[in-house]
């Protein structure tokens, strides 16, 4: 768990950094794949090709393309039809998709992971609520494409480590090798080369994002991921939004609803209290 509250804090910072110097400056598909190559490039040099069977490879390979590959196009593309509270808001839905998705692997039903989420759900939606455009239909499902291939993602690289022996950072170059291949596509495909970094400062924040944000990042959080509950995963999932929205206002004096914002954590820590005491060690 600690770990997972460490990158909740980093990643809290991360979308500040790209909301505040580089949504709308930088290209969206160039931004998460630079991100992707350079995080690779922190554990290629750790990649041991000999003791990881090629079935492994694929899989990790597979993994990293949908978490963040594949959850980034999504992601990008639904601000071209949503508002940032709006986006804000459909992403609540992950702890859902992340007990749903566990549920239907084990073919089973479980409770108390389904009613965690649910409650850290009601916690960030009470925080994020706004009232929402008429056209938003079609920037909800890119939303929930972009939560459903996260929680695919993390459901898939915890039973992956459930089943193998892994040495998490001799293998895990595959997973952004993975993500980057996709992200490449994508940008050769719908990316525009015109609008690269343009500053220092963005160049710096691209560095950063890349092998902290994402190369620590990542790492850190499937790392820790494979140390918790499925319930107490899907809630952490939700946890970020308070943290980002502290960081925002603490540091770039942004305005929120600090009535919204103590009653929605209280709640989504509540979920979290829950899921921890309800589960018993169950992973």
């Amino acid at each position: 768990m600690p770990l997972l509250w460490i990158v909740t804090l980093l990643w809290a910072f991360s979308f500040s950094l790209i909301g505040v110097y580089l949504a709308g400056q930088v290209d969206a598909w160039f931004s998460a794949l630079s991100r992707t190559l350079l995080a690779a490039i922190v554990f290629i040099p750790f990649l041991k090709l000999n003791s990881v069977n090629k079935e492994l490879i694929i899989k990790l390979m597979a993994i990293g393309a949908v978490q963040i590959g594949l959850m980034y196009g999504f992601y990008y593309h639904s601000f071209l039809y949503l508002s940032v509270p709006e986006v804000l808001l459909f992403t609540v839905m992950t702890p859902i998709y992340i007990t749903a998705l566990n549920d239907l692997l084990n073919r089973s039903f479980n409770a108390t992971f389904l009613l965690s989420a649910l409650i850290a759900i009601i916690g960030a939606i009470t925080i994020r609520y706004t009232e929402l455009t008429s056209d938003y239909l079609f920037g909800l499902l890119l939303v929930q494409g972009a939560n459903l291939c996260f929680a695919i993602g993390q459901v898939s690289y915890k039973r992956l480590s459930n089943h193998y022996q892994l040495v998490h950072h001799q293998s895990f170059g595959f997973f952004f090798i993975g993500a980057s291949l996709v992200l490449a596509i994508g940008f050769i495909l719908f990316g525009n080369p015109q609008q690269l970094p343009s500053t220092n400062l963005q160049w710096e924040i691209l560095i950063y994002l890349g092998l902290i944000a994402s190369g620590v990042g990542y790492y850190v959080w499937n790392l820790g991921l494979t140390r918790v509950s499925v319930g107490e995963l899907a809630v952490m999932n939700n946890v970020l939004i308070p943290a980002g929205i502290i960081v925002n206002l603490l540091i770039w004096n942004r305005e929120a609803d600090l009535v919204r914002l103590g009653i929605g954590s209280a709640i989504i820590f509540a979920a979290l209290l829950y899921s921890k005491l309800g589960t018993k060690g169950e992973k």
